[in-house]
């Protein structure tokens, strides 16, 4: 967590971020300014009428017509300010918003190992909707009363220099204890942000977790700990409420003291004759509205010092660097209550890699960063022949799966490299491999979306035909069809209305609509039962030849089809070869097969 400074330069990037739209700030503050002079305007309208006594009615009618115009000219104004200033303050989260997202969707695998998801989405919500109020409506509120103080003093020296002095001077030392009151108003504010974030972070944690909660019957214990984080975070909340509501009520106390000592001093000076009735009247109006301005700037330096807190942990994810093996596909179809969004239009991919593709993996030694000490990979070396099927196997943390990150580039390697067609990932560019490849991972992720949307996920531009095409050729047609809503059904979060097998068969349909060059299969056949999983299979001894694929395979059945088998043991190859070749030579195998179900 970033340290709190003894300023505001936190505030820098999002007033960099709102300069971006000049033409709104520069109507805004002429709407503004217009509406501070209108109100300026007033006490002189009120001297008027006060100099010139009520007995003149004809006298009279001049000065409250005046007042009736302003009146009209103010309401204008400040409407039109109003609804400037808080689309700004819309637009600005609506950007900050977007660039975090992005700057957290392009990093590499190792940030999302200690993400925390609750965390973040505090951050896109409750953080940004405090610069919304700070942009919307305390900066207006800080522009507006910095013209009307300032406005209000000149005018209060010209009516009156000697009353005007003594209260510039009285109200300067108001200045003080607010500034040392806000420093820790900031510092309150970023510890309840950071309490918010904890309780929401641990809330998406068992969000995503209930049916583990519920079948360990720990629903007691978790309401225990989310009671207590929100508790935290109230007495937190309630120190910075706390410190603030004292900022606010000293200033306030601070002003209005000054302002009644110069009004008893002023009535002082209309019995001695020194001023008139109406001028010392015009003279309170513009102290009332500078205390008025003095006692909103206060409320607004509260808002700084919240809103700084906030921007310090915005700052730390627009700080991220922008991973350069991001993906730059964005997800198309809109969730069930999301309809209303209208869906992006898919950004273009590159062209795959021409088929076939062949692979080769020439000394490769890698470990994961954050276990740096254990070899994932060691002297890896291995040929994947062009439109051949290739099946890993071994046991748990042989180095499987680490193949697979490698190849979709979540990962590089710290020595060796990976060959397609005889160049290197780079010389390709991780983009266009990544448009050659069509994955099925082991845990398939289904998005809040119906069918159609989520098999359409592996091609954007996909018409519901293709669409449906691929879910039969992955023996999906059937059991999608006989949803209620057939293909627009929605599917629920992370697919929970459908079975471990359905998701993998949708999963598979996916993959098979980027109709890849290359195809990586995590165990894609692993949570389907017997019949299913012989339907899968003839599927895929569809669409498997002519194309390359990698496959993890924990079933004989899956082993024995593919072209080569490789077992591997503590990140290396120890043998390869035939399913026939390898019960002969190699003792490994023999031991791993007896265990394929």
């Amino acid at each position: 967590m970033a340290k709190s400074s003894s300023n505001l330069q936190s505030l820098r990037p999002i007033l960099r971020q709102a300069a971006a739209y000049p033409r709104q700030w520069a109507l805004a503050l002429i709407f503004l300014v217009f509406a501070a002079g209108t109100t300026l305007a007033v006490p002189f309208a009120f001297r008027e009428v006060v100099d010139a006594g009520f007995s003149n009615l004809e006298g009279l009618r001049g000065p409250f017509v005046a007042l009736l115009v302003l009146s009209c000219l103010l309401a204008v104004a400040t409407a039109l300010r109003f609804y400037l200033m808080s689309w700004l303050g819309e637009r600005v989260v609506a950007d900050l918003r977007e660039k975090i997202f992005s700057r957290v969707l392009h990093q590499p695998p190792i940030y999302f190992e200690t993400l925390k998801p609750g965390e973040v989405l505090s951050r896109l919500t409750a953080d940004t909707t405090l610069i919304q109020a700070l942009v919307g409506t305390s900066i207006s509120m800080a522009l507006r009363s910095a013209v009307t103080l300032l406005g209000g003093v000149v005018l209060m020296i010209i009516t009156s220099p000697a009353l005007a002095g003594l209260m510039v001077v009285l109200l300067l030392a108001v200045i003080l204890p607010v500034l040392a009151l806000g420093r820790r108003v900031r510092k309150a504010s970023r510890e309840s942000q950071d309490r918010i974030a904890d309780s929401s972070a641990l809330a998406g944690e068992l969000l995503s977790a209930m049916p583990t909660v519920q079948a360990l019957g720990r629903e007691p214990y978790e309401e225990g700990r989310f009671r207590a984080a929100v508790e935290l975070a109230f007495q937190t909340a309630k120190d910075r409420i706390r410190r603030r509501s004292a900022l606010t009520a000293i200033a306030i106390v601070l002003a209005f003291a000054v302002m009644v000592l110069v009004l008893w001093l002023g009535a002082r000076e209309v019995v001695q004759g020194n001023i008139s009735a109406g001028e010392l009247t015009q003279f309170v109006l513009y102290a009332a509205i500078v205390a008025g301005a003095i006692a909103a700037l206060a409320e607004v330096f509260g808002d700084l010092q919240r809103a700084a807190g906030a921007t310090e942990r915005l700052v730390e994810l627009l700080d991220l660097s922008q991973a350069p093996q991001a993906s730059r596909v964005s997800r198309g179809a809109a969730a069930i209550g999301q309809a209303a969004i209208p869906a992006p239009i898919p950004a273009p991919i590159p062209a795959p890699i021409p088929a076939p593709i062949a692979i080769a993996f020439r000394g490769i030694c890698f470990a994961y960063p954050s276990r740096p000490e254990a070899p994932a990979l060691q002297d890896f070396d291995l040929d994947i022949p062009e439109g051949q099927t290739v099946a890993l196997v071994g046991s748990s943390g042989a180095g499987k799966t680490t193949v697979f990150q490698l190849l979709l580039g979540f990962y590089a390697a710290q020595s060796g490299q990976i060959l397609f067609n005889g160049r290197s990932m780079a010389d390709w560019g991780i983009d266009r491999v990544r448009a050659s490849i069509g994955l099925v991972p082991q845990d398939p992720v289904l998005f809040s979306d119906d069918a159609m949307g989520n098999i359409r996920y592996g091609r954007l531009e996909a018409s519901d035909e293709e669409v449906m095409a691929a879910a039969r050729a992955a023996h999906a047609h059937e059991f999608l069809s006989a949803l209620p809503e057939g293909y627009a059904s929605f599917l629920g979060e992370r697919g929970i209305r459908l079975s471990g097998g359905q998701r993998q068969r949708i999963a598979i349909a996916r993959a098979l609509l980027r109709n890849p060059p290359l195809l990586l299969l995590d165990e894609a056949t692993s949570a389907l039962d017997t019949r299913s999983e012989r339907e899968v299979q003839r599927a895929l001894e569809v669409v498997l030849p002519g194309r390359t694929a990698l496959v993890i395979a924990h079933r004989l059945s899956t082993v024995q089809k593919a072209h080569k088998i490789v077992v591997m043991e503590t990140g290396r190859v120890v043998a390869q070869g035939r399913h026939e070749e390898l019960l002969e030579s190699s003792p490994r195998y023999r031991e791993l097969a007896g265990q394929l179900d």
